[in-house]
């Protein structure tokens, strides 16, 4: 009966992936714009380790993929540009005129949400250079999405992934990376290796490279200086191929950095969220309780970089990654859990 159970809260990957999110965010919350040295001090002798106080206060990044993820749900299927946009529109815009948004919020996310709140076109309203973290970090709700049902395609929860960043994140680059990002939950959930995913990864990122998803993303790419939707969409997966080298690179590494950050960027922008934090899991995708702190342990965007280090330790081993006495001491506990249990 134990072996029985245990393989069962594996199984419930979904709400591994969320809870492991919120636990990485929580983590990398308090160390989030300190330097090494500067988190060693506050926290010896080795960062961060257990979560904070009895109720663990999450950011930004865990609020967003919340209204990822209830937006999702609410939304008439199959999923279209006409019955997702207003969901996640609506969702945005409540998350910006929230009195809990009060954890630092990205200044482009909160641009953007003021610019949809006027009744902008979406395409209008983004923020057409910004490729910050703010496009991936609440990506992972889309990664959950069960291929096959009402019609789900792999293209179009590609396009999906791309779409919700969009509405903040105009820049090619913000799209690539949440596209990866959802990927890499989905490969997990679907129980693919660690060991071999960044392969996977770089040759899904090869097969993207000119795709424009034009039916979801329509005039965006006017807003930039390329010729063509293809070269738009292209410089993005190009600057993300570039860091995914760097990733595996880094991986090949006898000592890898103390600070993580050194191997794959600090994580302020897209593609470096999605390297970094992937280094962090991959470091040690069997203790995820490791790899969040690996993370919180960086002089980078910590939360962002926990919070999806998490997520992929979660999609990856499933609830029973995660101490269990963590469950009830993380705020919005209820909401994850409801999210969970509606793709486990």
């Amino acid at each position: 009966m134990q072996n029985a159970s245990s393989d069962a809260r594996r199984e419930q990957r979904a709400s591994g992936c969320l809870f492991g999110l919120a636990f990485g965010d929580a983590l990398g919350a308090d160390t989030e714009f300190l330097d090494i040295a500067a988190i060693l001090h506050k926290y010896p002798p080795h960062g961060p380790q257990d979560l904070p106080g009895p109720l663990a206060r999450v950011t930004d990044d865990t609020q967003m993929t919340l209204a990822v993820g209830e937006a999702l749900l609410e939304a008439d299927q199959p999923y279209t540009v006409r019955t997702l946009e207003d969901p996640l529109r609506d969702a945005f815009i409540a998350w910006k005129e929230s009195p809990d948004n009060n954890r630092a919020p990205g200044i482009t996310c909160c641009q953007a949400c003021d610019y949809l709140a006027c009744g902008l076109p979406w395409y209008k309203a983004t923020i057409a250079q910004s490729k910050g973290c703010g496009a991936n970090m609440r990506v992972a709700p889309v990664g959950l999405l069960p291929l096959g049902v009402y019609g789900l395609t792999a293209q179009t929860r590609a396009a999906i992934a791309q779409f919700q960043a969009a509405l903040t994140h105009g820049h090619p680059t913000g799209l690539a990376a949440a596209d990866l990002t959802a990927y890499v939950i989905a490969d997990l959930v679907a129980d693919g290796d660690p060991a071999t995913l960044l392969a996977r990864l770089l040759d899904y990122a090869h097969s993207q490279r000119i795709i424009y998803h034009d039916t979801w993303l329509t005039k965006l790419w006017e807003r930039s200086n390329a010729k063509s939707p293809a070269e738009f969409i292209a410089r993005g997966w190009d600057e993300c191929i570039v860091v995914l080298e760097r990733l595996q690179q880094a991986l090949q590494q006898a000592h890898p950095p103390l600070d993580p950050c050194e191997a794959t960027g600090a994580g302020w922008i897209a593609e470096e969220a999605l390297a970094t934090s992937l280094f962090c899991f991959l470091l040690s995708p069997e203790d995820p309780v490791a790899a969040i702190r690996r993370a919180a342990l960086s002089s980078g965007d910590s939360d962002s970089l926990a919070c999806l280090a998490g997520a992929f330790a979660g999609a990856h081993l499933g609830v029973s990654a995660w101490p269990e006495e963590w469950f009830t001491r993380v705020e919005y506990s209820e909401r994850l859990t409801a999210l969970g249990q509606a793709w486990d």
